[in-house]
């Protein structure tokens, strides 16, 4: 069974390493989506997977790290593009402790209203 839960956030970022004149090479911002996916069997006794608000707790502190940030600023996210940005979430959440027999499957990265990034490790 899988199950998500999701988390907003704005930032600004820019992306130097493109060519001059690319429009994403100067500062601008995104309302971000981030949507975990989580993977496990249910538990008999409870009936689901793992309770929400144990993967919100999760979720809280990486939104609390990147919301309202310059994305570039934040450590090991230089060059802060959506993948990378997925990568980055990917490794924040590895000290999160799951339930056991669940494991995180796959990030999705909402880059504005268009853009989109699956991260499935």
């Amino acid at each position: 069974m899988e199950i998500m839960r999701s988390i907003t956030f704005e930032a600004g970022h820019h992306l130097p390493h493109l060519p001059e004149g690319h429009k994403c090479r100067k500062m601008h911002g995104h309302t971000y989506k981030v949507d975990v996916w989580v993977e496990g069997p249910i538990v008999p006794s409870l009936c689901w997977v793992m309770d929400f608000a144990q993967l919100d707790t999760a979720l809280s502190v990486i939104r609390e790290k990147l919301d309202h940030q310059v994305l570039n600023e934040i450590e090991h996210l230089e060059i802060p593009t959506a993948e990378n940005l997925a990568i980055w979430i990917y490794g924040a959440l590895q000290t999160f402790v799951m339930p056991e027999g669940c494991k995180f499957v796959c990030i999705w990265i909402h880059e504005g209203a268009h853009g989109v990034v699956r991260f499935a490790p």
